[in-house]
């Protein structure tokens, strides 16, 4: 297949590894930013173009692989020909964008966190997909099992659920992260010391439902701890109202009705 990309970030450096490894052709890079463009297509032995118009007509495929928000504008900007098929790699958004401007056109969302100096296999990435019309679907399902072993058929509602949770299990997490860091680092301590508790947490969660596994002084409604934890942030409000929040929601899942501690 002969493919052109528009984007230049770390979905479509994995994508495009992903699609080349499977023997497909990156032909065409587009990116907003064209001196991205001219380096990501060098990199991976396709030709820079300028405009979203100067996709070729001999292109099978066209997957669109920037922000959100620049979507619906590459998409209005194709130049149509009709055994062309469209594709986002979007999680939040919908299908019915595309198909203001194309009758062949899907979804291919990774579910994964990307960064482009970091490999990822590919082949273990949940791809979500989602086509228009039978043939469409197909032919999206053809390309992706080539590149993954974990196909997943979603809808664009669907979709956008699990990019939700998708924040709330890493983005939001790492930002956690960043905090205890600073916490850490404030105060002359090392994030190295966290590792081995963030690693068994992480394995815990591989093995086990996050419901079935939570600790923690909200958990037990320890309140001393909770108070003590609570004026150690007063300098950072922002992290003290986190906190505060948080434990008070782990407390209303966890606790039972007679108040009790666990």
């Amino acid at each position: 297949m002969k493919i052109a990309l528009l984007g230049s970030g770390n979905v479509a450096t994995h994508m495009s590894k992903a699609l080349i490894k499977a023997g497909h052709s990156i032909t065409q890079v587009w990116s907003r930013n064209h001196n991205h463009a001219v380096e990501f297509a060098l990199e991976i032995g396709a030709d820079s173009i300028n405009n979203i118009e100067s996709i070729l007509p001999e292109i099978d495929i066209i997957i669109i692989a920037v922000n959100d928000n620049g979507i619906e504008k590459a998409a209005s900007q194709i130049p149509y020909h009709s055994r062309q098929l469209v594709l986002h790699t979007s999680g939040t958004t919908p299908l019915s964008v595309l198909e203001k401007y194309t009758p062949n056109c899907g979804v291919m969302y990774p579910l994964q966190t990307f960064s482009k100096l970091v490999d990822v296999d590919f082949s273990s990435i949940p791809l979500c997909i989602e086509g228009n019309n039978s043939e469409a679907l197909h032919q999206i399902k053809a390309i992706a099992s080539q590149l993954s072993k974990n196909i997943n058929e979603v809808n664009s509602h669907q979709r956008a659920l699990l990019h939700i949770s998708a924040v709330f299990a890493c983005n939001f997490t790492n930002h956690f992260y960043y905090i205890a860091q600073q916490i850490l680092e404030n105060n002359n301590l090392n994030f190295d010391l966290l590792r081995p508790l963030i690693q068994e947490t992480t394995d815990k969660i591989m093995l086990n439902m996050p419901s079935e596994v939570q600790t923690g002084p909200a958990y037990r409604n320890d309140e001393q701890t909770m108070e003590e934890h609570l004026a150690i942030l007063q300098a950072q409000p922002n992290w003290q109202e986190l906190y505060q929040k948080l434990s008070q929601d782990i407390v209303k899942i966890h606790q039972p009705s007679s108040g009790r501690p666990k």
